[in-house]
Protein backbone atom coordinates (compact mmCIF):
# COMPACT_ATOMS: atom_id res chain seq x y z
CA UNK A 1 0.00 0.00 0.00
CA UNK A 2 1.37 3.66 -0.84
CA UNK A 3 2.37 6.19 1.66
CA UNK A 4 -0.14 9.45 1.69
CA UNK A 5 1.79 12.40 3.24
CA UNK A 6 -1.32 14.42 5.28
CA UNK A 7 -0.70 17.98 6.74
CA UNK A 8 -3.68 19.50 8.71
CA UNK A 9 -3.75 22.94 9.70
CA UNK A 10 -5.33 24.93 12.60
CA UNK A 11 -5.52 28.29 11.62
CA UNK A 12 -5.10 31.01 14.06
CA UNK A 13 -4.38 34.77 13.77
CA UNK A 14 -1.45 34.84 16.77
CA UNK A 15 -0.68 31.16 16.70
CA UNK A 16 -1.26 28.71 13.36
CA UNK A 17 -0.81 24.99 14.22
CA UNK A 18 0.52 22.61 11.22
CA UNK A 19 0.92 18.64 11.74
CA UNK A 20 1.98 16.62 8.67
CA UNK A 21 1.55 12.60 8.93
CA UNK A 22 2.63 9.95 6.91
CA UNK A 23 -0.47 7.33 6.36
CA UNK A 24 0.43 3.69 5.45
CA UNK A 25 -2.36 1.14 5.64
CA UNK A 26 -3.42 1.38 9.35
CA UNK A 27 -0.51 2.99 10.76
CA UNK A 28 -0.81 7.18 11.43
CA UNK A 29 3.41 8.17 11.38
CA UNK A 30 4.60 11.46 12.65
CA UNK A 31 6.26 13.30 10.10
CA UNK A 32 6.94 17.03 11.45
CA UNK A 33 4.31 19.01 13.40
CA UNK A 34 4.86 23.11 15.34
CA UNK A 35 3.60 26.57 15.62
CA UNK A 36 3.54 29.54 13.10
CA UNK A 37 3.92 32.13 15.91
CA UNK A 38 2.82 35.87 13.95
CA UNK A 39 4.32 39.19 15.82
CA UNK A 40 2.62 41.12 17.94
CA UNK A 41 2.68 43.37 15.40
CA UNK A 42 -0.24 45.69 15.10
CA UNK A 43 -0.38 45.37 11.34
CA UNK A 44 -2.81 42.67 11.09
CA UNK A 45 -1.73 42.03 7.45
CA UNK A 46 1.71 41.33 8.12
CA UNK A 47 0.37 38.59 10.35
CA UNK A 48 -1.08 37.06 7.30
CA UNK A 49 1.72 37.54 5.48
CA UNK A 50 3.49 35.47 8.10
CA UNK A 51 0.75 32.59 7.60
CA UNK A 52 0.95 32.39 4.17
CA UNK A 53 4.64 32.62 3.64
CA UNK A 54 5.59 30.09 6.17
CA UNK A 55 3.35 27.80 5.24
CA UNK A 56 4.41 27.54 1.82
CA UNK A 57 8.30 27.24 3.22
CA UNK A 58 6.48 24.29 5.05
CA UNK A 59 4.43 22.98 2.11
CA UNK A 60 7.78 22.94 0.17
CA UNK A 61 10.04 21.25 2.65
CA UNK A 62 7.66 18.52 3.48
CA UNK A 63 5.44 17.80 0.11
CA UNK A 64 2.11 17.07 1.28
CA UNK A 65 -0.24 15.35 -1.03
CA UNK A 66 -3.33 16.51 0.38
CA UNK A 67 -4.29 18.92 2.91
CA UNK A 68 -6.91 19.28 6.10
CA UNK A 69 -7.95 22.56 7.56
CA UNK A 70 -10.03 22.94 10.09
CA UNK A 71 -13.28 25.47 9.74
CA UNK A 72 -13.68 28.41 11.87
CA UNK A 73 -15.62 27.93 15.04
CA UNK A 74 -17.67 31.50 15.17
CA UNK A 75 -17.53 32.64 18.69
CA UNK A 76 -20.89 35.18 19.14
CA UNK A 77 -19.40 37.25 21.87
CA UNK A 78 -16.60 38.36 19.70
CA UNK A 79 -17.37 38.83 16.03
CA UNK A 80 -14.24 40.93 15.68
CA UNK A 81 -12.18 37.48 16.08
CA UNK A 82 -13.94 35.32 14.55
CA UNK A 83 -13.25 37.29 11.68
CA UNK A 84 -9.38 37.52 12.13
CA UNK A 85 -9.36 33.62 12.37
CA UNK A 86 -11.58 33.51 9.35
CA UNK A 87 -8.84 36.04 7.58
CA UNK A 88 -5.80 33.91 9.04
CA UNK A 89 -7.52 30.93 7.54
CA UNK A 90 -8.08 32.79 4.55
CA UNK A 91 -4.27 33.09 3.96
CA UNK A 92 -3.45 29.38 4.97
CA UNK A 93 -5.96 28.27 1.96
CA UNK A 94 -3.96 30.51 -0.22
CA UNK A 95 -0.57 29.05 0.62
CA UNK A 96 -2.73 25.65 0.15
CA UNK A 97 -4.16 26.77 -3.16
CA UNK A 98 -0.74 28.10 -4.78
CA UNK A 99 0.98 24.67 -3.64
CA UNK A 100 -1.72 22.92 -6.54
CA UNK A 101 -2.59 20.68 -3.41
CA UNK A 102 -6.32 19.42 -2.68
CA UNK A 103 -7.64 20.43 0.24
CA UNK A 104 -10.59 18.86 2.25
CA UNK A 105 -12.20 21.31 5.96
CA UNK A 106 -13.59 19.86 8.87
CA UNK A 107 -15.77 20.78 11.67
CA UNK A 108 -14.12 21.21 15.12
CA UNK A 109 -16.69 18.62 15.96
CA UNK A 110 -15.76 16.13 13.69
CA UNK A 111 -12.16 16.49 14.13
CA UNK A 112 -12.30 15.32 18.33
CA UNK A 113 -14.95 13.03 17.33
CA UNK A 114 -12.36 11.11 14.82
CA UNK A 115 -9.43 11.38 17.25
CA UNK A 116 -11.25 10.89 20.65
CA UNK A 117 -14.67 9.70 20.17
CA UNK A 118 -16.30 12.70 21.44
CA UNK A 119 -17.18 15.88 19.93
CA UNK A 120 -17.56 17.54 22.73
CA UNK A 121 -13.71 16.67 24.05
CA UNK A 122 -11.23 19.39 25.58
CA UNK A 123 -7.89 20.11 24.37
CA UNK A 124 -6.24 18.37 27.00
CA UNK A 125 -8.20 14.84 25.79
CA UNK A 126 -7.30 15.98 21.95
CA UNK A 127 -3.46 16.52 22.94
CA UNK A 128 -3.67 13.22 25.04
CA UNK A 129 -5.00 10.78 22.04
CA UNK A 130 -2.28 12.53 19.19
CA UNK A 131 0.48 12.06 22.02
CA UNK A 132 -0.89 7.80 22.33
CA UNK A 133 -2.03 7.67 18.33
CA UNK A 134 1.19 8.76 17.16
CA UNK A 135 3.39 7.35 19.86
CA UNK A 136 4.97 10.49 20.62
CA UNK A 137 7.63 11.04 23.36
CA UNK A 138 5.76 13.45 24.85
CA UNK A 139 2.53 15.62 24.11
CA UNK A 140 3.15 18.56 21.15
CA UNK A 141 1.86 22.28 21.78
CA UNK A 142 -1.89 22.09 21.52
CA UNK A 143 -2.47 24.20 18.50
CA UNK A 144 0.50 21.20 16.62
CA UNK A 145 -1.73 19.00 18.59
CA UNK A 146 -5.12 19.82 17.10
CA UNK A 147 -3.53 20.61 13.55
CA UNK A 148 -2.58 16.27 13.76
CA UNK A 149 -5.95 15.82 15.21
CA UNK A 150 -6.87 17.67 11.51
CA UNK A 151 -4.75 15.38 9.77
CA UNK A 152 -5.52 12.06 11.58
CA UNK A 153 -9.63 12.83 11.03
CA UNK A 154 -8.61 13.58 7.19
CA UNK A 155 -7.00 10.57 7.10
CA UNK A 156 -10.24 8.35 9.10
CA UNK A 157 -12.61 10.24 6.20
CA UNK A 158 -10.16 9.21 3.51
CA UNK A 159 -9.67 5.62 3.96
CA UNK A 160 -13.57 5.31 4.89
CA UNK A 161 -14.28 6.97 1.45
CA UNK A 162 -11.76 4.33 0.41
CA UNK A 163 -13.41 1.31 1.82
CA UNK A 164 -17.06 3.16 0.25
CA UNK A 165 -15.86 3.44 -3.17
CA UNK A 166 -14.14 -0.54 -3.40
CA UNK A 167 -17.42 -1.40 -1.68
CA UNK A 168 -19.50 0.04 -4.70
CA UNK A 169 -16.77 -1.45 -7.20
CA UNK A 170 -17.83 -5.37 -6.00
CA UNK A 171 -21.63 -4.84 -5.77
CA UNK A 172 -21.38 -3.36 -9.03
CA UNK A 173 -19.78 -6.39 -10.93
Amino acid sequence: MATIRLMGIDPGSRITGYGIINIEGLYKIHVASGCIRTTNSSLFPERLKTIFEKLTVIIRIHKPTEVAVERVFVHHRNPDSALKLGQARGAALCAVVMAGLPISEYAPRAVKQAVVGDGAADKTQVNHMIQLLLHLSEAPPTDAADALAVAICHGHTRQTRQRLMEAITLVGR
